[in-house]
């Protein structure tokens, strides 16, 4: 289990580079052919020496000349860098060794992003390549070349004037200067604007992509910050707020379980037991203060009600809803892998472990497909008279009633019902344009959503047509969404970070509210971003993306939720969301843009991780800050309590 700083964080401090200098330089061609052996190196040949560090931005600009490098004007050799790379991963010996004691970056559009041929594409331009068609592409010396993208996993130091960062291993950049350093992170984030909106960067610009209301995402030191702060003291002084998280805390493994085989999914429940959902049926397992564990009942997707088995083994459920006091459990299962939608979904009675029946969602007499359902509010489920849930699809978000439209329960029971319709009740369907993907809801029922293209929208109980809020995309995807309990935070997942929405503002009144119930205007707090540093994320795996981030679980007023957790590979990731909102907190220092928080907590498995959620705050004994964490591999399921140290 990693902890909260990683060792990519090790110092590049100039008495280590002096020291390097002074004591190894005997040993110097060696060292370098050590590196060149961990580098990733794009180029066929490299010198066989290198120069020492020079002491003065003139000795910097006489030995870029001296090495005749390919630059129009003499004004480019304040790109001069130092290029180090970090070895040895996450282990004691884990260091960063000198790649390139002297070299220089440049910044200039490709559409040859993973091409080595790029020395004539780079002199053709005398403006960094703003010319040109393409990709902005940062190229660094012999060894670099990538496309800017949120992928870089760009980290800043301000006060060590030195960024790291992700292009086939992990990087770290030293600058000679600040005036070298933040024109560096400026050009980064232009040409990072740039490929990711289709824009040049400009203040117009980035007005027409966040709007006049949100410029606290383009600016975030222009932005409202005071509902962070107002909303950390309120948590603080409330005699009902939990106790934060200390660093004296670690989490601990309570117990470790084989499962049946190939889960998909997990279900938490509130009340007794959880469920397991796996490619060939659901294992029941019992809750405990210390997680859960245990097998019970095994429903096989095969048996049940002969007359709805056949279709329900056509693919694995990826979805399982509870319902009726977690008595019921709805079952959404995709057309295929390709396709996240179905058509209708399978209602299981777990009392008696069978299929009951298999509904068919329909409007206005023309079957319709779904790509997501959940409960009408956080707490739900626990509703034994329960008939309703949500559905959404691309540009659908509706309430569907499992009830007839005169409010009858239907007969599942009859025969003679081959597909019983559900009662599409409350919804809107979207001409074009919205492309939904993800959705969630408060404890009165309040709705996010999360959309293709980056935008969080908030809509209030009474109507289901029109946002209330509509918070703008920084270009990733939205893939999960969640809210807590009080609707005063959003929690959305991309691929390469998770985005943190303060929904709270003070309307003309005076009055605090959230942006499900009133029009926000433009005293808009920024987002903040929780990401893994680096080292972590290049550890984790190209392929490997966050998903399903979510809050800890609570169903009760008054009650704050304390952590979060999203998972990536192997990797289940825990913030402390007090810390998160903290604005002085130590990982906020010495940043440039959006706060990003990489103060975490990593639980490693040896299988990619299928889920990692928190049990229901009920869980949570007195001695113990936070309810179990349970999380599940496809052959095993884990539970976790957080712990003070002894």
């Amino acid at each position: 289990m990693g902890g909260s700083h990683s060792r990519e964080d090790l110092e590049l401090s100039d008495s280590d580079e002096e020291e390097y200098e002074t004591e190894q330089e005997a040993e110097e061609e060696d060292n370098y052919e050590d590196s060149r052996d961990e580098t990733p190196d794009r180029s066929a040949s490299s010198s066989k020496r290198r120069p020492k560090t020079p002491s003065s931005l003139e000795e910097v600009e006489a030995k870029l000349r001296a090495m005749k490098l390919k630059y129009p004007s003499t004004a480019q050799n304040v790109n001069a860098v130092k290029l180090y790379l970090h070895v040895g991963g996450n282990t004691p010996k884990a260091k960063w060794v000198t790649s390139e004691k002297l070299t220089s970056y440049v910044f200039f559009k490709s559409s040859k992003i993973n091409s080595q041929d790029d020395d004539e594409e780079e002199d053709d331009d005398d403006d960094e390549g703003e010319n040109e068609e393409g990709w902005w592409v940062l190229k660094v010396g012999s060894k670099v070349r990538v496309k800017v993208s949120m992928e870089v996993q760009l980290k800043t130091f301000k006060n060590q004037l030195r960024v790291d960062f992700v292009a086939q291993g992990v990087w770290a950049m030293k600058f000679f200067s600040q005036e070298d350093y933040k024109r560096f992170v400026d050009k980064f984030q232009d040409c990072l604007f740039e490929n990711t909106h289709g824009y040049e960067s400009t203040e117009v610009n980035k007005m027409k992509v966040y709007g006049k209301d949100f410029i606290g995402w383009a600016k975030p030191e222009a932005a409202d910050d005071s509902m962070w702060e107002d909303a950390d003291d309120s948590f603080l002084k409330s005699p009902q707020s939990a106790t934060p998280v200390r660093a004296s805390q670690d989490l601990r493994e309570e117990f470790e379980e084989a499962a049946n085989g190939g889960i998909q999914s997990l279900a938490l429940g509130a009340l007794d037991n959880s469920f397991l959902v796996g490619d060939s049926g659901i294992q029941v397992v019992k809750n405990f203060s210390n997680g859960i564990h245990g097998k019970g009942v095994f429903v096989n997707f095969n048996g049940g009600n002969n007359r709805n088995s056949s279709n329900m083994v056509n693919s694995t459920p990826k979805k399982a809803l509870l319902m009726r006091a977690e008595t019921n459990m709805l079952l959404m299962s995709p057309v295929n892998e390709a396709k996240p939608r179905t058509n209708g979904l399978h209602q299981l009675d777990i009392e008696t472990g069978k299929i009951v029946t298999e509904w068919r969602f329909e409007k206005d007499g023309t079957d319709i497909t779904m790509r997501d359902i959940t409960n009408d509010s956080k707490g739900a489920q626990l509703d034994p008279s329960g008939s309703t849930f949500l559905g959404l699809d691309n540009n659908r978000l509706c309430r569907w009633d499992m009830r007839d439209r005169n409010g009858i329960v239907q007969n599942l029971v009859n025969d003679s019902i081959s597909t019983p319709v559900l009662n599409w009740a409350q919804g809107h369907q979207f001409s074009r344009g919205t492309n939904f993907q993800c959705f969630a809801t408060t404890g009165d029922g309040s709705i996010v959503v999360g959309s293709l293209d980056g935008k969080i929208r908030l809509y209030s109980i009474n109507s289901m047509r029109q946002a209330r809020t509509a918070f703008p995309g920084l270009g990733s995807p939205i893939t999960h969404v969640d809210v807590t309990f009080d609707g005063k935070w959003i929690l959305g997942t991309t691929d390469t970070y998770l985005i943190i929405i303060c929904a709270l503002f003070t309307d003309k009144d005076g009055k605090t509210k959230t942006g499900f119930n009133g029009r926000m205007g433009n005293r808009i707090a920024a987002p903040r971003l929780l990401k893994l540093n680096p080292l972590d994320s290049h550890l984790a795996g190209i392929d490997n993306k966050f998903h399903n981030a979510q809050f800890s679980w609570v169903t009760e007023n008054g009650k704050q939720e304390r952590h979060l957790v999203a998972t990536v590979g192997k990797f289940s990731v825990i913030w402390n969301f007090q810390q998160v909102k903290d604005g002085s907190h130590e990982c906020y220092l010495n940043q440039e843009g959006l706060k990003s928080c990489y103060c975490y907590k990593i639980v490693l498995k040896d299988d990619s991780i299928v889920d990692s959620r928190f049990m229901h705050d009920k869980y949570a004994v007195s001695d113990v800050p936070e309810a179990p964490l349970v999380i599940a591999t496809p052959m095993k399921v884990s539970s976790f309590s957080i712990s003070s140290k002894q």
